[in-house]
């Protein structure tokens, strides 16, 4: 009987929790199909004017509109190009940076995991080392060699410290340290190389581990705001993640119809690969 009260008790636990994650997207996604009227009344306080003048009280928020309205939508998407112009601004940063960290990150974890040669495990602290570095502390080297190289206010200059970042390499060593041992070495004796062993057994045997990959690697880079700000000059070379902070004040159903088109590739994506994320990180334990 005391199991199941704590069980009860953590489930009703865990599902306010998951209300209360969840307010702010349903907010923004009733929101976003609500007129600019509406949203204005509903922002706006209501209470009395304090000693200072300004104004105190509560906000009238509402989930559900009076009329469903699809002109935010119509100005962002139609009206203006410089949303979706924008998005593939995103789509052309991310996209190559995924792309080539699984194959930094596949190809250098098999060698941590799978090879032996000297210093292998003090190279692999290395990345530890590396991976445990605040951000911002490789934002200044990182910006030296991108002048040196004369890449800012080009992509490539975050395009390139995306891909050979350490996390990927950390997160897939995890997973390979977990494909059997005695089944490399079956490979091995039918006279399958590395590439082989690499391509046909230990890839299919990752894939939780490549999903989840994925889905971290997109939601970093989706949102990524000092790169854009530090390297590139043009703000026609902006990302989608830095046209929410230049909207308007006063345009808040724009602001909240760009949220939900904004956030919808990587709900999507998490729907999507949901089951082998889920499965991915369930799977990471520490292995030695």
């Amino acid at each position: 009987m005391a199991a199941l009260f704590r069980k009860s008790a953590l489930t009703l636990v865990l599902f306010l929790l998951a209300l209360v994650m969840l307010f702010p997207i349903v907010i923004t996604f009733t929101n976003s199909f609500m007129t600019e009227r509406e949203i204005d009344l509903n922002y706006h306080l209501i209470g009395k004017i304090t000693e200072l003048g300004q104004q105190a009280g509560f906000v009238n928020l509402k989930l559900i509109p009076d009329w469903v309205s699809f002109a935010q939508f119509d100005k962002i998407l139609i009206q203006s190009p410089k949303f979706l112009f924008l998005f593939w601004n995103s789509v052309l940063l991310v996209t190559p940076i995924i792309a080539g960290q699984l194959v930094v990150a596949a190809l250098a974890a098999y060698a941590f995991s799978m090879l032996r040669f000297p210093g292998r495990d003090t190279h692999f602290l290395v990345y530890v080392i590396a991976m445990l570095m605040p951000f911002q502390v490789t934002l200044v080297p990182n910006y030296m060699i991108a002048d040196k190289l004369g890449i800012l206010n080009h992509v490539s200059a975050i395009i390139l410290p995306g891909i050979f970042a350490t996390y990927g390499v950390f997160l897939l060593r995890q997973f390979f340290l977990h494909v059997p041992g005695p089944l490399i070495e079956a490979a091995r004796i039918d006279g399958a190389g590395h590439f082989t062993i690499f391509i046909r057994i230990v890839l299919p045997l990752v894939k939780p581990g490549v999903a989840a990959l994925i889905v971290l690697l997109f939601v970093d880079y989706w949102n990524m705001v000092e790169q854009p700000l530090i390297f590139l000059e043009d703000p026609l070379k902006y990302p989608l993640s830095l046209y929410l902070a230049f909207i308007l004040k006063d345009e808040r159903g724009l602001g909240f119809a760009s949220s939900l088109l904004y956030m919808s590739p990587i709900v999507l994506l998490f729907l999507y690969a949901e089951s082998y994320f889920i499965k991915g990180i369930q799977s990471t334990g520490i292995k030695g």
